[in-house]
């Protein structure tokens, strides 16, 4: 008898403040390229037609949402975020759990990071599929890396070769992530990533080569990076 087939959701976390952004609007609603960053991000992963739904924790009760017009889609679901990332995380895997089996798909992607192009989402999902715990997409180090102390001084200059940038999407197993962030929480430890959450329940993650462009906004100044990125993918047709 033939295993049924997964589900696939999403989770893009929302409700944190920015504090590194320095801006009053959060930076998921500020116009990129004639869009605001949250319709930019959505928009992607609705174009996924695998994913069943994509929950957004955050602030619901924000008029800005009004002005992101994918959250008007059947799909798009937003409820309430936690006060970090990964309660956040935890609280839309507990919105799905009533419809996805343990052994469903989550990704979760920052809500931040707009130009992840819908290639690399497939590329991330057909490398997975049959993968027991899943993985992220991630991009090599171009640069010279150094090992520094506390006060600033170069112990080592490290093999670049053996270190990733982690980025999102990161797509584990629905039930596998829930209880790996609530282990985590329930010792008082804050996971930084998916990824580091199932690292500590003693499972492996798979690492799948991402675009370099795939940025996360960080800052003011990345909005601008953002800009060119996305009118650079629209003449590449790589969106």
């Amino acid at each position: 008898m033939m295993k049924p087939s997964s589900n696939y959701w999403a989770i893009v976390p929302a409700a944190g403040v920015g504090r590194r952004f320095s801006a009053d609007i959060p930076k998921q609603f500020h116009q990129l390229h004639g869009e605001l960053v949250a319709q930019h991000t959505l928009s992607r992963l609705l174009s996924i037609t695998k994913i069943k739904r994509i929950v957004a924790p955050c602030d619901p009760s924000s008029g800005y949402w009004s002005r992101v017009r994918a959250t008007s889609n059947s799909r798009v679901q937003l409820i309430l975020g936690g006060e970090t990332r990964a309660r956040s995380v935890l609280n839309g895997l507990v919105a799905i759990q009533q419809d996805a089996n343990p052994d469903d798909w989550v990704l979760v992607h920052d809500m931040a990071r707009p130009c992840v192009t819908c290639m690399d989402i497939n590329k991330l999902i057909g490398n997975l599929e049959e993968h027991p715990v899943g993985g992220f997409l991630a991009a090599p180090i171009n640069e010279t890396l150094k090992l520094v102390t506390s006060d600033n001084k170069v112990t080592k200059t490290v093999d670049r070769n053996r270190y990733r940038i982690a980025q999102t999407p990161q797509m584990f197993r629905a039930g596998m992530l829930q209880e790996a962030i609530q282990s985590m929480l329930e010792n008082q430890l804050e996971p930084t990533d998916e990824a580091s959450a199932i690292e500590y329940i003693g499972k492996q993650a798979m690492v799948i080569n991402g675009r370099q462009d795939n940025i996360k906004i960080t800052r003011r100044e990345d909005l601008m990076i953002a800009e060119a990125i996305l009118q650079d993918q629209e003449k590449q047709g790589c969106v």
